[in-house]
């Protein structure tokens, strides 16, 4: 399974394509594609058909996914490069900029 610095939950700062410059949550990450889902970017609009939940049926805005690497996390609204840093058995995760 691959290992990527970002994980859902924490915000993160599109720093390239056409969505340049938006701010969202990670909702999820889709490892095998090397893609994350960010909430409130990149929303397509998808068309459904009626159904037993949806009976009227239309078109539905969601969130598609970005790639991992056009995207930074956020400390404090800026954006920054993560880093490891080892403390004797636990490994935590710290900002190269600020090194918290």
């Amino acid at each position: 399974m691959k290992k990527f610095k970002i994980k859902s939950g924490d915000t993160v700062k599109v720093i390239a394509g056409d969505h340049k410059g938006s701010e969202g949550k990670v909702l999820q990450i889709l490892a095998d594609k090397d893609r994350v889902l960010v909430e409130g970017v990149n929303l397509v609009s998808k068309h459904t058909k009626p159904s037993a939940q949806n009976p009227q049926g239309g078109i539905v805005k969601k969130e598609a996914s970005l790639h991992i690497s056009n995207v930074l996390l956020l400390e404090d609204g800026v954006a920054v490069r993560v880093g490891f840093k080892f403390d004797g058995d636990t490994k935590t995760r710290i900002s190269k900029k600020t090194k918290k």
